[in-house]
This record gives structure tokens, C-alpha cells and sequence, in this order.
């Protein structure tokens, strides 16, 4: 059993509300900081805990600090920022960012933490909001060991797989991996729906086929039949995907890597958000090979 501990949770978007509530529901006296205060009362009503008006109020006395924010400007105000969490965390206490990033913010984080005594862990997660809801996350970590063995009974409160990729960084260059491998999945799963559609078999059928096959994926499993009723009112927003994306083309790029289907399915999710899809789930790839051809 995990000793109770004193946590905050910065930042309760999609993945973070039920991330800080699975906290909660382990025992941990936890306080939020979000930046729509609405939002925070929300979380407070069902869970109870406190609610920080600042991160750096948020961080006071805490032996961990989680955040789950946007993108890299985001960590940095909720850390390094004039009311930033590291201005009052303690020595000796953990930040943990689950955040997807670029590795250089990880790196220089992790050093700036360590001046002040925090250990400091990059650790994005995989799952989407199905996974953090179920408290059934993949977290790839970036850190040393010892904050990684101390972080570890936290993070296993809503994660079903953590694992310590290496030092500072390294989770954020798998998580960029992982980005990678679900764009092409999510082209390959919209081509073969859309190819279903157009030669006028039973695409739900097809897809449930194939599903017990070499093609299985997650994907597959969670968004063919959304794919097939165009419902992407949910989920993980193309404009994140982007995000990530461009982090993860930008880091191949340092390390001349070769990543051509990576940088077309990027240039396709433009495409979706001219559509006005900017907040649809990635699985919309599908809506731009719709909008190409005619009704039939």
C-alpha cells in the first residue's frame, strides 16, 4: 500500500482531472491549480482536496508536483514563471511533468531543479483520456533512477505501465516515437476505411474482421467505428497532434533522421484543420479523404 503523501496537480485538462483524481482516490492529500478556476471547483466538488491560486501556492510543503499542461511555454510559466511551482517547491520533493515537450526543456528543467534540490522527471504519457479515465496510462520517464524509484508509487496511481527510459529527456524522445508510430497507424486505419466506404462493403463488418488479424491495433480497436459514424467530438485534439508532431520533426531533424510518412500525415492534419477540425480527434485524418471525393 502507498503511504499517503502531500501532491499537487497543475493543470486539469482532459488527462489531468482524472490523473489528480486517481491521487485522490489512492489516499493522497492532493491540491490543484488550474488556470480556468471553474474547472478547479469542479475537480474540488467531486474529489475534495484544496485549491492553490498560484502553482507556486500550489507547491508549498508538497513532496510532489504533478503537471499536465500544453506545450513547452505553459511548463515554463507553471514552473519558472513569476508564480512558477519551483519558486516554493522544497528540496528533497519531486516535480514530475507529464506534459509532452521538447527534450531541451526536459534537459534544461531537470538542471534548473536540481540548483534548487527538486529531482525532476519528464514523463508524457500515453493513453488518451480512455486511459487516464481508467487510470490505465503509459508513462515514459526521463530522470535518475533514485527520483524515478521515489515518483514510481505516485505515478502508478493512474498509470498501468511506467517505465524509466533513461536520464532527462529520454521520456520525452519515446513519447516522440510513439507519436509517430500512432500518425501512420491513424493514416493507414482512415485509407483502409475510406477504401471500404468506396467499394460498398460492410466497413463495421470489415473492420471487425481484420481486427482479429495481423492489422489489430489500438486504434483500431477505440476508433474504427467513431471513424465509420464521423464522430470526432472527443479525444486527443488535432491541434495537440501538431503540436507533438512538430516536436517530433524537429527532433529528427537534429539527429538526421528520416521520418517522410511522419511529415506528410502532419501536413494532412493541416488539412483537417482547415476543415475546422482543429479540436476533433485525431482519427479525423479520415474527414480529409471524405472531403476529397464526391458523394458516390
Amino acid at each position: 500500500m502507498t503511504s499517503q503523501k502531500r501532491v499537487a496537480f497543475i493543470g486539469l485538462g482532459a488527462m489531468g482531472y482524472p490523473m489528480a483524481r486517481h491521487l485522490a482516490r489512492a489516499d493522497h492529500t492532493v491540491t490543484v491549480f488550474n488556470r480556468s478556476a471553474d474547472r478547479a471547483l469542479a475537480w474540488q466538488a467531486e474529489c475534495g482536496g484544496e485549491i492553490a491560486s498560484t502553482p507556486a501556492e500550489a507547491a508549498i510543503d508538497q513532496d510532489a508536483v504533478m503537471i499536465c499542461v500544453g506545450n513547452d511555454d505553459d511548463v515554463l510559466e507553471v514552473t519558472t514563471g513569476k508564480t512558477g511551482a519551483l519558486r516554493t517547491l522544497s528540496k528533497g520533493a519531486l516535480l514530475i511533468d507529464h506534459t509532452t515537450t521538447s527534450e531541451a526543456l526536459a534537459i534544461s528543467l531537470a538542471e534548473r531543479a536540481a540548483e534548487l534540490g527538486v529531482a525532476f522527471l519528464d514523463a508524457p504519457v500515453s493513453g488518451g483520456q480512455i486511459g487516464a479515465e481508467k487510470g490505465a496510462l503509459t508513462v515514459m520517464v526521463g530522470s535518475e533512477a533514485s527520483a524515478y524509484h521515489m515518483a514510481l508509487p505516485l505515478m502508478e496511481c493512474y498509470a498501468k505501465s511506467v517505465r524509466r527510459m533513461g536520464p532527462a529527456g529520454a521520456g520525452q524522445l519515446t513519447k516522440m516515437v510513439n507519436q509517430i508510430c500512432i500518425a501512420g497507424l491513424l493514416q493507414g486505419l482512415s485509407e483502409g476505411i475510406h477504401f471500404a466506404e468506396r467499394a460498398g462493403l460492410n466497413v463495421s463488418s470489415a473492420m471487425e474482421v481484420i481486427t482479429q488479424g495481423a492489422a489489430q491495433s489500438w486504434q483500431m480497436d477505440n476508433r474504427a467505428e467513431t471513424m465509420i459514424a464521423g464522430d470526432f467530438d472527443f479525444g486527443f485534439a488535432v491541434d495537440w497532434m501538431r503540436k507533438d508532431l512538430g516536436i517530433a520533426i524537429n527532433a529528427a531533424r537534429s539527429v538526421s533522421a528520416e521520418i517522410p510518412v511522419t511529415e506528410l500525415v502532419d501536413s494532412y492534419y493541416a488539412e483537417v484543420q482547415a476543415l475546422g477540425g482543429h479540436r476533433w480527434d485525431t482519427s479525423s485524418l479520415i474527414q480529409r479523404l471524405r472531403a476529397r471525393m464526391p458523394e458516390k
